[in-house]
């Protein structure tokens, strides 16, 4: 590759933040809090939440994100009093944000199988979606542009890698952007007949600021520790090393405490640190 070797990040809870705190302070490694997504978060955990992750940080000078809300919704919603919901969820993540100095917040793709069929053979189907994300997200992205943060769209069920790329430009705002999970990229390629992972990447370009590493075999999301599935992890990397600059390469993996095997599987390929 000719770039220099890009630096692992990951995503963690607050315990497993503070587990791993040493190996990601000795790199800088860029983090991804996922620990404000959920449903369930109340808001009277709110305060005592950031505080503790204010202490987890102290020291950590790599980039910071957030995954934003994504549970029982999709950001193309239709019904107006849902909307609100979504609305709410978000920008109570994007004060989150704010508050810890990150910079970047995780959303979900609206795209499924059955839109990929479907836009295709109806092109004013595919205008509305983009439509109803673009009315369901506006007060977001608006927020998100007067606090800095860049909202990154995340392949789910998506089938063609170049729709949420489209998505983000439709929505024109320099705070939207594309995420590349590569498990769900590789769900998609062997389950509903999608391109390989490298392929995503290809398709993302220099929209590509986010990346979820993470293994699987194609059937379904595993979240695997790299070198524990199918992924082909050269060619992933050669497309990102193609790309004009890395984007964040954030392990998301469902054994946060082993999270340097992955890490370890992917040094010793020599294709990152």
């Amino acid at each position: 590759m000719s770039k220099d070797l890009p630096v692992l990040g990951a995503a963690l809870g607050f315990d497993m933040l503070s587990l791993h705190r040493d190996w990601i302070l000795d790199y800088q490694r860029d983090l991804e809090i996922q620990s404000f997504c959920w449903p369930t978060l109340h808001e009277d955990d709110i305060a005592p939440m950031v505080a503790r992750a204010k202490t987890l940080l102290q020291g950590h000078t790599g980039h910071l994100g957030l995954h934003g809300p994504f549970m029982s919704f999709s950001i193309d919603c239709a019904d107006p009093l849902i909307t609100e919901v979504i609305r709410a969820r978000m920008l109570r993540t994007l004060d989150i944000c704010d508050s810890l100095g990150a910079d970047q917040m995780v959303i979900h793709s609206p795209y499924t199988t059955w839109d990929d069929a479907n836009n295709a053979t109806d092109p004013g189907a595919a205008h509305i979606q983009v439509e109803r994300t673009r009315y369901v997200m506006a007060p977001v992205i608006q927020r998100a542009e007067e606090l800095g943060v860049t909202l990154v769209i995340e392949n789910v069920e998506d089938k063609n890698p170049h729709d949420r790329v489209a998505l983000a430009r439709a929505l024109q705002s320099d705070k939207v952007k594309v995420s590349l999970d590569t498990g769900h990229a590789h769900y998609a390629h062997g389950t509903t007949g999608a391109p390989p992972v490298d392929v995503f990447v290809r398709a993302a370009g220099a929209m590509l600021e986010h990346v979820h590493l993470q293994d699987a075999d194609g059937y379904a999301d595993r979240h695997w520790h790299p070198g524990m599935g199918s992924v082909n992890w050269h060619a992933v990397f050669a497309a990102l090393a193609s790309l004009p600059r890395y984007p964040r390469l954030i392990l998301e993996v469902n054994d946060e405490r082993g999270i340097r095997r992955g890490a370890d599987y992917l040094i010793g390929l020599g294709l990152a640190l």
